[in-house]
């Protein structure tokens, strides 16, 4: 088996996947990300104190088009679990179609969070700050469009930036830094783009301080910021932001909100807020995400499926599907 992780969890997302391989009985090679190298490293001296048979589990570290060729083209590479971009995860799809080869992708995400005009506002933010800025927002299910009922906006947005304002930014070795940096400067143009784009189209930032040029950012430090009046259509609502940046979007409906949640081929995390359980039943029922959370923001537990729908892929992690993903069912029927 290739198991292929990215950055933003390099301990996390390999537990997920070599549990499942081991409890399956796979040989597996583990491609981590070039970004986070050490993790895995400090990850496989562990196991080697476990005693586990030689060859079952095994790292490679390198160039990642020249290793993920291989494992999509080798033969005996039965399966490839990946986590990443969308756009790697088609390009394994169209390199392994000659072998047919079994393929587990957990892509990206452009995760809905929406409070209703009755949801307890208080909850609803603070399960927002808990979903938004874990590992500085660099996370697929991170809450990437914030829809807000019009009737309770200010005060929803009020007590928003309250928090967003306390946020320390800093070392991440220290214990009062609340955000630390993001993965590399490309992550930094991203979010800034995503904001530049929404200021320049109306929308008025609420908190935040102006993120410098890179030339004058070291180390990609992006303020915390919180944005008002964005519109459907800005970039922001379209792509996976990966920052710390939250864009408010007043609705007027459920229709109107549905319809704008799913306006994506993303199909990964949504989140909703409501003290209407006949409302929660309707949305859960519309939302076309395949994990919906339901007046919280926590993303997914160990022992329940996780993956995606639409383009952020296919397959599970997690619970007993997961265990699915790495074994063959055989039928053998038996006369006399």
């Amino acid at each position: 088996m290739g198991l292929i992780t990215p950055w933003n969890f390099p301990i996390g997302m390999i537990a997920k996947k070599l549990s499942a391989a081991l409890a399956a009985g796979c040989p597996s090679v583990i491609k981590p990300s070039a970004k986070t190298p050490l993790t895995m490293l400090a990850f496989f001296h562990l196991l080697e104190q476990i005693g586990l048979p030689k060859g079952l589990v095994n790292l490679v570290l390198g160039q990642a088009s020249v290793i993920g060729d291989t494992l999509c083209e080798d033969p005996r590479v039965a399966m490839i679990s990946f986590t990443g971009s969308t756009e790697v995860g088609k390009d394994l799809i169209r390199k392994t179609a000659d072998q047919v080869k079994r393929l587990t992708l957990e892509l990206g995400g452009n995760a809905p969070f929406i409070v209703f005009e009755d949801a307890d506002l208080d909850h609803a933010a603070d399960q927002l700050m808990a979903n938004k800025f874990r590992g500085g927002g660099q996370t697929c299910v991170c809450a990437n469009r914030v829809y807000v009922h019009r009737s309770i906006a200010d005060n929803f947005a009020e007590k928003v930036v309250a928090r967003v304002r306390k946020l320390q930014v800093g070392d991440g070795l220290q214990p009062e830094t609340d955000i630390g940096p993001l993965i590399d400067r490309a992550g930094y143009q991203k979010v800034k783009r995503h904001l530049d784009d929404a200021l320049a189209n109306g929308a008025e930032r609420l908190c935040g301080a102006e993120p410098p040029p890179l030339e004058q950012e070291w180390g990609a430090f992006f303020p915390p910021t919180v944005v008002r009046g964005v519109k459907q259509g800005m970039i922001v609502t379209c792509e996976e932001t990966f920052g710390p940046l939250v864009p408010l979007i007043e609705f007027d409906n459920e229709e109107e909100v549905l319809a704008w949640s799913n306006d994506t081929e993303f199909g990964l995390a949504s989140y909703f807020f409501t003290r209407d359980e006949q409302r929660a039943h309707r949305v859960i029922d519309r939302l076309a995400f395949a994990h919906t959370g339901y007046n919280t923001g926590q993303g997914p537990t160990p022992e329940a499926p996780f993956g995606g729908i639409k383009q952020s892929g296919y397959g599970r992690e997690g619970g007993h599907e997961g265990l699915y993903e790495f074994v063959e069912a055989q039928t053998v029927p038996r006369a006399g």
